[in-house]
């Protein structure tokens, strides 16, 4: 198995998950390529820039500067700031003080993120950019939250500071959804790390502490993110992952992706393993461009709610055929095609109202 997932992969170490890529991995559960080369440790945005269609996104220095500024500020004087958003989002007298433990600058992070995250105390702990690990794909996989909040209301909170602002108390939305995704990573991550300890995995809740500047100020609000949801289709999408020799069943057996080979191999080798296009794609997955360009034609490259609403009818010119009435359709597409032909008949009537 190691040797065939080097192969796709075109040899050398794999690449690395982080957070990020792990959250992009449940944008699209059901994509069998991106669940491959995810599982062999493929080098996706050298694949991308290969096949000429090279990732457009992630964070400027800009971004990446203002935001290590304003988690420095929200965590200065030992956290006291922070302690007290925490504690009245969460409802809870706010403590006199908290200890803090920097996790952050030591070699044997892993280990010593273990003993500080369950070893047994009383008062409120704030941990500073523990390390923590997750199975992907066999991998071990090292995590870095920005802080976990202890014994607070009796729980582990996992804390998240973002650097984009909520307006008039409301939030970009998808920044939002990312960052939930993001945080369940690491609640994930921190309840197999109690629950390995022998502690209740349950101790962590599955409501995470979000840290954004209000206004265009930079004074930090809290807010809740019930982060439930993300947590079931991460679970399903990672033990979709350990499965790999399921997920290699239906790859052809000389399937690679080695960067070094010609754009148009490469091309035709991505073609034999079917994607889930959507475009959800281009702010998550490296390859989603070349994916976009592959799929149009097709139903997907307008959206799930879309493809979802046709009833499985994956080519637009099938649509167009059935709106016309000039094919019959195929089993479970008859309650879409009556719907597309409603709906070609209220165009025609609307357009003849125009023209008269």
């Amino acid at each position: 198995m190691e040797d065939r997932l080097a192969r796709i992969r075109g040899g050398g170490p794999p690449r690395r998950h982080n957070a990020r890529t792990i959250a992009a991995l449940t944008g699209n559960p059901g994509c069998t390529r991106r669940a491959v080369l995810d599982s062999a440790g493929a080098d996706k945005p050298a694949l991308a820039e290969r096949l000429g269609f090279p990732a457009r996104f992630g964070q400027s220095r800009f971004a990446i500067t203002r935001g290590n500024a304003f988690e420095a500020q929200v965590k200065a004087d030992g956290g006291k700031e922070l302690l007290r958003l925490v504690a009245e989002r969460l409802g809870v007298p706010v403590p006199e003080g908290a200890t803090w433990t920097d996790l952050g600058a030591d070699d044997d992070r892993p280990e010593r993120s273990r003993a500080a995250l369950t070893a047994s105390g009383d008062g409120p702990a704030l941990f500073d950019h523990p390390l923590l690990g997750l199975d992907v794909a066999g991998t071990r996989v090292h995590l870095e939250p920005d802080l976990v909040a202890a014994r607070l209301a009796g729980r582990f909170h996992v804390v998240e500071i973002k650097s984009f602002p909520v307006i008039d108390g409301q939030a970009d939305p998808g920044k939002v959804a990312a960052a939930a995704i993001q945080s369940a990573v690491y609640v994930l991550a921190l309840r197999e790390l109690l629950a390995a300890e022998g502690h209740d995995p349950e101790l962590v809740s599955h409501e995470v502490v979000l840290v954004c500047p209000r206004d265009f100020a930079n004074q930090p609000v809290a807010s809740l993110l019930d982060v439930r949801r993300q947590l079931l289709v991460l679970r399903r999408q990672l033990a979709r992952m350990a499965r790999v020799e399921d997920l290699l069943a239906a790859v052809p057996a000389g399937f690679t992706v080695d960067p070094a080979a010609d754009p148009a191999t490469l091309a035709a080798a991505l073609h034999e393993v079917p994607a889930r296009y959507a475009p959800d794609c281009l702010a998550a997955c490296e390859l989603a461009y070349f994916c976009r360009h592959e799929a149009r034609g097709q139903t997907g490259a307008l959206g799930r709610p879309v493809r979802e609403a046709l009833g499985g009818v994956e080519e637009v010119a099938d649509v167009l055929a059935l709106a016309e009435g000039s094919a019959a359709p195929e089993p479970g597409q008859a309650e879409a095609a009556a719907l597309l032909r409603a709906a070609a008949r209220l165009r025609a009537d609307a357009l003849a109202g125009q023209t008269a």
